[in-house]
């Protein structure tokens, strides 16, 4: 018998013949009035379509892009057709979030129905979860299902007051991202091996600060292992390095020590004079990069030692690349590491879960990311979880 999920889910929620507002992520990237990338949609199909299946008048509610007030080129309108084409039947369209229109376009819908509401951030309201824009929302409903987890941990209207004003649920996305993270992090199995990657130890300091009290292995990779390898005492010529920052990094080298958390940073690397694809380049051993010099990749030595560790592993939580993998040959340790993931993914030795905007670009350059358990669309949601925050638009679907 499967177990019960800690939060209320579809399988709790009576839909026949109910108008279901669903909160969903359609915030995708859009070139010419056309969708460049449909993950987020596709993401959110099931939840649709279980909905409609169950005879629910589904009503989708969403954002698009940083509107001040109502703005016509946020309009969620081309969305519509595109969510439509991808789940095979008629979306329609709403002009308004509330009021008479919205209301009107409500009541027409019959059992099945799918319909999309206008950006609910051309209301002000939204963002400041205002409870008067929160009861003008639920009017509209009987039932809420939350399908974005990627702005969970925003408390606007949509995601987090809608919730308390009624029965409300985790759609099929939300549901399985919370239950991969759970495995991952919060009963995981053991050892856990961490990667933090990416340029900057300033935009992840919370999340290294939690992670070395959570995890058994924690490698640093990126720019970020430079401001590392600088505290102790390495010259990293002119590689990117936050000089400012080196006392934090000893500090969470100290943390870590306490914890029993093992830190590995880079032995060698890749090192240029130039950042540029296709740069000449040497592997050098992190303590003998010239003055001149950035380490713009992992070397071998550590890709070696870095796959040996993971070999060790029971978990591996994933967020940011170990170079810069956007410009060959510096993405080859990503793609060694990512790959060497996905083989024991596969083997069934490894439960594997990533996420943040570089981190699923990385993974799908690798060519690895259908390999890995879960890899989480979310950027700032998925690294406030990873930063051990409760997320308010999850915090309150829980029973």
């Amino acid at each position: 018998m499967k177990e019960e999920s800690a939060f209320r889910t579809l399988d709790d929620a009576d839909v026949a013949n109910k108008r279901v507002l669903v909160r969903v992520d359609l915030n995708v990237p859009v070139d010419n009035g056309k969708v460049t990338d449909d993950t987020r949609i596709q993401a959110v199909l099931p939840t649709i379509r279980e909905i409609a299946d169950k005879g629910g008048k589904v009503i989708l509610l969403a954002h698009f892009g940083r509107p001040k007030g109502e703005d016509p080129t946020l309009s969620l309108a081309p969305i519509a057709g595109e969510v439509a084409s991808r789940l095979g039947k008629p979306v329609g369209f709403c002009p308004a979030t509330i009021g008479t229109v919205a209301q009107a376009a409500v009541a027409a819908l019959q059992p099945g129905d799918v319909l999309l509401l206008e950006n609910t951030r051309f209301d002000k309201r939204e963002e400041a979860n205002d409870p008067e824009f929160v009861a003008a929302l639920a009017t509209l409903g009987d039932v809420y299902v939350n399908d974005a987890f990627a702005t969970a941990h925003r408390a606007h209207a949509s995601t987090e007051g809608l919730a308390h004003a009624l029965p409300a649920y985790a759609g099929r996305c939300m549901q399985e991202e919370i239950e991969a993270l759970a495995k991952a992090l919060e009963a995981p199995e053991r050892p856990v091996l961490a990667v933090v990657g990416g340029a900057k130890v300033s935009s992840k300091l919370e999340l290294l600060g939690n992670l070395v009290a959570r995890v058994d292995i924690l490698v640093i990779g990126g720019g970020m292992a430079n401001t590392f390898l600088a505290a102790q005492g390495k010259d990293v010529g002119k590689s990117l390095c936050e000089h400012d920052l080196t006392s934090t990094a000893l500090d969470i080298i100290e943390k870590a020590k306490v914890a029993g958390c093992d830190v590995v940073l880079p032995v060698d690397a890749l090192a240029a004079t130039e950042f540029k694809a296709h740069a000449p380049c040497r592997v050098a051993a992190v303590d003998d990069i010239k003055a001149d010099e950035m380490m713009l990749d992992a070397g071998p030595a550590s890709v070696e030692s870095i796959i040996a560790k993971l070999k060790t592993a029971k978990t591996v939580v994933w967020n940011g690349p170990f170079g810069a993998f956007e410009l060959p040959p510096f993405d080859t340790a990503t793609v060694a590491v990512a790959k060497a993931a996905a083989d024991l993914t596969d083997a069934g030795k490894l439960l594997s879960v990533a996420g943040g905007g570089d981190t699923v670009a990385a993974l799908n350059h690798a060519g690895v990311a259908a390999r890995f358990s879960y890899v989480s669309t979310a950027g700032g949601a998925f690294l406030e979880w990873l930063e051990g925050k409760a997320l308010p638009g999850v915090e309150a679907l829980r029973r």
